[in-house]
């Protein structure tokens, strides 16, 4: 005869320890009232995000988000929700550059925004310029999700250093989905830790990369023009995506010149 032995006692993994950062989260949702005018009934900053009303422009609410401290600093955890629920237009923008900065504890930093636009509504993403400080350590990522009918207008800019600096470790994902199938996945990295993003492959001595996404329905009648921009410093290209959608990509040794490569792709989609 066998006898079955106990079983054994599993000790469940003991938790992560917490962050010694930041922890802060702000929330937007645009509305639309009953004459059809979009309203804020949520601006709810929070910790070094605040969010401030602006004065309205085109039909638009538009919502300013203000740094009230640092941040994001090694160990910090940010999050900034948007929400543009049907028949809204919303408008956000940014008082300042945001600057990466290293902790005193060497963890990553995250920032997370997340975005959601629903049927016939209109979001037009416009901060200012991420910079990747020396020393610093950020993963950033960005998912977006769209209606059918939904309309979004994205810039992302980042600065890989100060002036005159070496640059920190960025990583960065943008993930657009729309009616629930992705339209757009991508992920890049730079700086300390990742091999070949300062050679004549990827950025090739330019400092300064963004972007400009483009979605809406009126690209479901014909796709936007492969279109390359920019006769001097930096260069760009503007390409149709795989759905109802356009972006430009763009490199450039400094912020002000990758923002003007940004909006004459920009006049080129409106255009």
């Amino acid at each position: 005869m066998t006898l079955a032995l106990p079983p054994r006692a599993v000790r469940p993994p003991a938790p992560a320890p917490p962050s010694a950062g930041l922890h802060a989260t702000a929330r937007i949702v645009a509305r639309a009232d009953a004459a059809g005018a979009t309203r804020l009934p949520v601006l709810d900053g929070d910790g070094p995000l605040a969010l401030r009303r602006i004065r309205a422009g085109a039909g638009q609410a538009r919502v300013c988000v203000v740094s009230a401290m640092s941040a994001p600093l090694g160990g910090d955890r940010l999050a900034l929700e948007a929400t543009a629920e049907a028949g809204t237009a919303l408008h956000v923008t940014a008082a300042a550059a945001t600057v990466a900065l290293p902790g005193r504890t060497g963890e990553t930093a995250t920032y997370d925004v997340r975005l959601t636009v629903g049927e016939g509504a209109r979001l037009d993403w416009l901060p200012e310029p991420l910079i990747s400080a020396r020393g610093s350590d950020l993963r950033m990522t960005t998912t977006v999700e769209l209606a059918p009918t939904a309309r979004l207008v994205l810039r992302e800019e980042q600065v890989l250093g100060r002036s005159g600096e070496e640059t920190g470790a960025l990583r960065s994902r943008l993930t657009v989905r729309r009616a629930g199938r992705t339209l757009l996945d991508q992920e890049t990295a730079y700086g300390p830790g990742v091999p070949g993003w300062d050679t004549s492959a990827v950025l090739d001595g330019n400092r300064a990369l963004g972007q400009l996404l483009v979605v809406g329905p009126e690209f479901e009648d014909g796709p936007a023009e492969v279109r390359l921009f920019g006769d001097g410093p930096g260069q760009g290209v503007l390409a149709p995506l795989a759905g109802p959608g356009a972006l430009a990509t763009a490199v450039a040794p400094d912020a002000l010149r990758l923002r003007r490569l940004l909006d004459e792709a920009a006049r080129a989609v409106a255009g």
